[in-house]
């Protein structure tokens, strides 16, 4: 981990976006380079899926995790679960990626999960609240790495007026306080707005606390 002044951009600068923090830039190109790589690490231990909703539909978005839990959607429901679909444990978070979390939510506890989503070119994910935690006064932070990704959020209700932003490879948001249980999605992805990974698409990483 770098330090704090060469982790976080000068240049970054706090926005509220319907109570969400969101840090733009806040990561640099060389530390994106090596969470890409520990990525690469967990999906060798617990592979991508593609989840299926209660319904029966395929999301079109890749999912794995890392931490104590994973988040699972199959036709049993949402929840989360100590081991991937194939029966192992899942990986632990590395050390790099729990130092953000401890840089920018200090006061929080420790997460339990780091959720991995892949956002293949035509993948998009429709508003939903993160409320399968146990403990809402805990923060959700997710880390945006690769090609940019149109960020909707609103309010704790689905008919509450939506704002957007694109979040690019580097962008942290925050859900927090008022922001925690709002209704929030990806639209669309915007390929070749960064060369980051292998392949377009865009990569998020939501660390949660569970329990």
């Amino acid at each position: 981990m770098q330090e704090k002044d060469n982790l976080f951009d000068a240049a970054a600068i706090p926005t509220e976006l319907c109570g969400a923090r969101v840090l733009q830039s806040a990561l640099d190109r060389s530390l994106q380079e090596r969470i890409v790589a520990q990525l690469r690490d967990i999906v060798v231990k617990a592979p991508l899926h593609r989840p299926v909703t209660r319904w029966g539909k395929p999301m079109s978005v890749k999912m794995t995790a890392a931490g104590k839990f994973g988040w699972i959607s199959d036709t049993r429901g949402y929840r989360y679960a100590e081991t991937h679909p194939s029966g192992a444990h899942w990986p632990d978070i590395p050390k790099e990626i729990l130092s953000i979390w401890k840089l920018f939510v200090p006061e929080a506890r420790d997460p339990e999960c780091c959720l991995i989503n892949l956002y293949e070119p035509n993948a998009r994910m429709g508003l939903h609240q993160d409320r399968d935690e146990a403990d809402f006064s805990q923060p959700v932070l997710s880390v945006s790495l690769g090609d940019e990704g149109l960020f909707r959020i609103g309010g704790p209700e689905r008919s509450n007026k939506t704002r957007s932003i694109w979040l690019r490879s580097g962008d942290i948001v925050i859900l927090e306080g008022a922001s925690r249980l709002a209704f929030h999605g990806v639209d669309r992805i915007k390929p070749g707005t960064s060369d980051l990974l292998d392949k377009p698409g865009r990569i998020n990483l939501t660390l949660r606390v569970v329990t």
